[in-house]
């Protein structure tokens, strides 16, 4: 059984942790770690569970609401932690301490119950990762950050049969929004963030391969709206397809995937 919840979704922090349950074992993955260590233990205890039920930390890339305390837990509860190697210079080369682990593109990670594929995106970080995750039976695929969907990306998705999807912007609200014109054309440009259509269009792509869920996530608070994300994903997904929406500052349910 594949399970996941978004314990933050957004600039205020990103974390998500995902469960496989076997026969004889459970495994936790915690995707990011962008809150800081008291949030995230409130926020795992809201969700029922312990940081030391963690067994590794997936780091998408090192901008800081995605590796927030990740070193400090990581040496606390004595968890591995993979990242890329461009992420780990990027995020300084921090010592920790063996539990480092490498990820590649296209390189799998067995996880006890879980198989890990990263993938490579475009974002404008050193070296960023997003990822599917696997129990064997059914897949769940990880977008968030990047500028736009690579044929890459979509082939490593095709299979998910839910999708954790940034939905970052309204084009609109971000023109019209508080941001300096430099950030506006960071966050709207192909190294930046997915706007609520391109990520709809995403979500369209995948559908006719088994997808029966999207999670929109990473929506900002400034720039964009739930109701816009929702609307769009459902323009482009027709019925068939359950959407939901993580809220930024406490993410989402638990949702099987």
């Amino acid at each position: 059984m594949l399970r996941f919840k978004s314990l933050g979704s957004g600039s205020t922090g990103n974390a998500t942790v995902v469960q496989a349950r076997g026969n004889l074992h459970t495994t936790h993955l915690l995707i990011d770690c962008g809150l800081g260590i008291r949030q995230l233990d409130k926020r795992l205890g809201q969700a029922g569970m312990l940081a030391d039920q963690i067994d590794a930390i997936f780091i998408t890339h090192e901008h800081a609401d995605h590796i927030g305390s990740a070193r400090t837990l990581a040496l606390r509860e004595r968890i591995p932690v993979w990242m890329s190697e461009g992420t780990w210079l990027g995020c300084g080369s921090p010592d920790f301490d063996g539990l480092l682990r490498i990820a590649c593109d296209a390189e799998a990670i067995e996880l006890g119950e879980l198989q890990v594929r990263p993938f490579t995106v475009p974002h404008d970080a050193r070296e960023p990762l997003q990822l599917t995750c696997s129990d064997g039976g059914v897949m769940l695929g990880v977008l968030t950050d990047l500028g736009h969907a690579t044929p890459h990306v979509i082939e490593r998705l095709c299979g998910s049969a839910t999708l954790l999807l940034e939905c970052n912007h309204d084009p609109a609200l971000l023109e019209a929004g508080p941001y300096p014109w430099f950030l506006k054309r960071r966050v709207g440009g192909d190294w930046g963030h997915l706007a609520n259509e391109a990520a709809a269009a995403v979500a369209a792509a995948v559908q006719p391969h088994g997808l029966r869920q999207v999670v929109a996530a990473h929506l900002s608070e400034q720039n964009n709206r739930p109701d816009l994300a929702r609307s769009a994903l459902a323009a482009a997904l027709g019925g068939g397809v359950e959407i939901h929406v993580a809220d930024g500052p406490t993410g989402s349910d638990w949702l099987s995937a």
